[in-house]
């Protein structure tokens, strides 16, 4: 089996070279046939709803619609802390079909005991 990928991504739009990254190297990983999640916390879990991950980070990155709709469709995972979406008082039945409320210990549940390989943005 391959190993898996966890990347933590704690920054949303309000740093979007970093949420650039954290997709490019998610669908990397997808495209390789690795299973992939990203943890969402802080401001990155508003990534989760339809809309949000829009826009271009700088001259010359790829679209991040596109980066989120590769990983989305390469079986990438969207594994969101509850406590930070909850805070932010948003609504979970508008996530988008990847996504998922999941906080520390199912994230753990997901890596398992397989090898993982673990980014954090």
């Amino acid at each position: 089996m391959a190993r898996k990928v966890l990347i933590n991504l704690a920054t949303g739009l309000e740093d979007p070279e970093r949420v650039t990254v954290a997709f490019l190297v998610g669908g990397a990983a997808v495209q390789r046939g690795e299973p992939a999640a990203m943890w969402l916390t802080k401001e990155a879990v508003r990534l989760a709803l339809p809309g949000h991950a829009e826009g271009v980070a700088c001259d010359g990155c790829p679209p991040l619609s596109r980066l989120f709709e590769q990983f989305a469709n390469g079986g990438g995972a969207l594994l969101v802390c509850p406590i930070c979406f909850n805070a932010r008082k948003l609504d979970e039945k508008a996530m988008v079909a990847n996504a998922r409320l999941v906080g520390a210990t199912p994230m753990f549940d997901w890596i398992g005991d397989d090898d993982a390989a673990i980014f954090s943005y």
